[in-house]
């Protein structure tokens, strides 16, 4: 049965190029909704408008991609060997779970689209649909890695089971930050708290209640959209966020001189963050009071 092996390795490389252009996360607008070049046909990476993708230049029957959208009305969900992806509603026979289960018979790699907000995807190639069960209506996805040649990449599933639980865990880490900046970033209109840095790529969803404590939800209130530097320096304890949403630089920087940027930070100690309009939006008060005593004991 037909693979689409040169379909899926077109579209597997024009990803990785646009990975090294724009980073992990993508926009579909300008980016994303360019497709791919493939024998001189564009080609779409998704289908914008629903979950699983076959593109029309395939021959064979499985899925190119698929996508779990921001308000996903579906399960997908972590499992322990990668992500339960749940069927399309309905019949379990349609067009799109065909597709769908057609990739793990086949075994040939698709495109993971997980949106992280509305319009933009974190992107996860190669990956193998590892089970099939319809009674729980969904697939079991793992993610791959390229081998071979540097000239040559083929896409190939991890088989070691050691090196699978770590790529899989990396990954999940790295949906998870992306599904929570999405959430934070925007509500800060896209800029850094603390010094109004507007450039995305530099721009950090920062946890108050640090991630791995029991109580670290990747929520709105538990979160402050910080610049990389001082994403860095809050994580540090070198600079604090008191209740009152004033900035405090570490009486260590204060009393430092190490050139112009160490002074550009001391300029924000005293100062107010800028915090979402909306107030569901803004950080949480006692959580900030409890960070804020970390920093406190740590100067």
């Amino acid at each position: 049965m037909e693979r689409d092996e040169d379909v899926r390795t077109s579209c597997l490389l024009a990803l990785e190029v646009l990975r090294a252009q724009h980073g992990d996360e993508l926009p579909y607008v300008g980016v994303l909704d360019r497709g791919f070049n493939f024998r001189g046909r564009r080609v779409p990476f998704l289908n914008y408008q629903k979950g699983i993708y076959r593109a029309a230049v395939q021959r064979g029957p499985a899925a190119l991609s698929i996508q779990t959208s921001f308000r996903s009305p579906y399960d997908d969900q972590p499992a322990d060997t990668g992500f339960f992806y749940a069927y399309r509603a309905g019949d379990i026979d349609q067009s799109d779970n065909r597709a769908l289960r057609a990739a793990h018979a086949l075994a040939v790699p698709i495109v993971y689209f997980d949106a992280t907000r509305p319009g933009w995807y974190q992107v996860v190639s190669p990956t193998f649909v590892t089970g099939d069960d319809p009674t729980a209506r969904g697939v079991l996805l793992t993610p791959g890695e390229f081998s071979g040649p540097l000239d040559e990449p083929v896409p190939m599933p991890i088989v070691d089971a050691v090196e699978r639980r770590y790529v899989v865990r990396e990954v999940r880490v790295r949906l998870h930050q992306a599904r929570f900046r999405g959430l934070v970033v925007p509500a800060y209109k896209d800029q850094c708290a603390i010094c109004r840095l507007k450039e995305l790529r530099l721009l950090d969803a920062a946890h108050i209640t640090r991630d791995a404590h029991v109580e670290g939800a990747a929520t709105l209130a538990n979160g402050v959209s910080l610049c990389t530097i001082h994403h860095r320096a809050y994580d540090s304890d070198l600079v604090g966020i008191s209740p009152d949403y004033t900035v405090h630089v570490s009486k260590r920087l204060l009393e430092d001189e190490d050139g112009p940027m160490l002074e550009v930070l001391k300029t924000f100690h005293g100062q107010s963050i800028r915090v979402p309009a909306r107030s569901a939006a803004r950080p949480d008060r006692e959580r900030l009071a409890s960070r804020f005593e970390l920093f406190s004991s740590a100067a």
